[in-house]
């Protein structure tokens, strides 16, 4: 083989195996099969490791996408010859098909290579993947129309769960540490006031109260409709939830979202609220939240989540203080950044740096994954509060 035709043939498997990744989910652009190929001219082909690894490089941008490529990289380069050239399949114009494999049979080790087999097996191998795993991979921000509908379907089906908190209120037990000497008492009156039958008694479990404030300004307009089908799916499947949105102003939707269909409660939020994709106070809204709504909805040991991605108009240090204030008010503060799901995001902005300091979980909502990441983050939360290292800040503030 010339090294002209040599050329041609792995341009051709390096362009339908791009193909196969997207049919799985991974985006992959062709300017990144084009790094791929250029890269391949600083790499020496017949170590298989290498090759890999530039493939990794170029096509791939998230984490999420790593269990995938390496599923379609061990299904596609499979060598048929020492020729490393000779890749596995042609170009591919359908998704991937069941693809036989023969194995050798086992025979004797002094076998010559020319002995035709006594018998061949075939070996069936069938690449397939799911719409909901690529689903749960994918960037909001990037969704369609049917990756949307699809979206709710999923998110439906998402349990959620807060880990309980104990009350002052006490409950009878069988058996116990602590035992209750009321019904001790009056429970053994009739064996003439001796404590012959003990009872006992343990605090009584609740949820903790759950509050989420949304930023639905102009930066996060593409993640904002799926982020408020996320709070109705959480408020429906929880008890206690207050949410709230945000933008220059604070709005309570927590009556809103009361609407059985998902479709129905975010089309009443999107006109009730009139600062939607505007611009962005959240020093200013989180001071009206600490001061109008703090003690109504902070009680019980109270979980907030702020779903922002950082971009403040608003004075920085306000943010701080107020940010401080409400991290005191709560037993956790979780901060959902959908930016943070990019590889190279760094939290540089004025508001995310003033707000950072006062933050217990800094976690990314940007796909499914981040949900479920944070079903379990919440479902762990635990009895006692994080350990939390800060400045004051009401002394800058006078």
């Amino acid at each position: 083989m010339s090294k002209t035709q040599a050329s041609g043939h792995l341009m051709m498997h390096v362009l339908a195996f791009t193909y196969l990744l997207r049919e799985m989910g991974v985006d992959v652009s062709p300017g990144q099969a084009l790094e791929l190929v250029r890269a391949l001219a600083h790499v020496p082909i017949t170590s298989r490791e290498d090759f890999r690894a530039a493939a990794r490089c170029t096509l791939i941008r998230r984490r999420e996408d790593l269990p995938l490529f390496d599923t379609a990289f061990g299904f596609f380069w499979r060598m048929q010859s020492s020729d490393p050239l000779m890749l596995a399949l042609p170009v591919m114009k359908t998704p991937p098909k069941p693809l036989r494999l023969p194995r050798r049979p086992r025979g004797d080790a002094n076998s010559s290579p020319g002995d035709k087999p006594e018998e061949e097996q075939q070996i069936e191998i069938l690449l397939s993947y799911s719409a909901s795993e690529a689903i749960r991979t994918k960037d909001f921000g990037s969704f369609s129309w049917e990756e949307v509908q699809a979206c709710k379907a999923l998110l439906n089906d998402l349990q959620w769960r807060i880990e309980l908190r104990k009350t002052r209120r006490q409950r009878p037990m069988r058996t116990g540490r602590r035992i209750d000497m009321r019904r001790v008492l009056r429970q053994n009156l009739r064996h003439g006031g001796e404590p012959i039958e003990l009872a006992w008694r343990a605090p009584r479990m609740h949820q903790r109260p759950l509050v989420v404030l949304c930023d639905i300004s102009g930066s996060m307009d593409r993640y904002s409709r799926i982020l408020l089908q996320f709070i109705h799916t959480i408020s429906n499947g929880l008890h206690d939830v207050e949410a709230f949105v945000f933008g220059t102003r604070l709005t309570r939707i927590t009556r809103l979202l009361r609407e059985r269909d998902i479709d129905d409660a975010v089309n009443v939020v999107s006109k009730q609220v009139n600062d939607w994709a505007g611009g962005t106070r959240i020093g200013e809204t989180l001071k009206e939240f600490n001061f109008r709504w703090g003690r109504r909805v902070l009680g019980h040991g109270a979980v907030v989540l702020l779903i922002s991605d950082g971009w403040d108009r608003g004075d920085a240090q306000l943010l701080g203080r107020e940010m401080a204030r409400l991290q005191r008010s709560c037993h956790r503060l979780i901060w959902l950044n959908p930016l943070l799901g990019g590889r190279d995001y760094q939290p540089l902005t004025q508001g995310m740096q003033a707000a950072l300091p006062y933050v217990d979980d800094f976690l990314p909502v940007h796909n499914l994954l981040s949900l479920e990441q944070l079903g379990r983050q919440l479902s762990a939360i635990g009895e006692r509060r994080p350990e939390r290292r800060q400045r004051p800040l009401l002394a800058e503030g006078r």
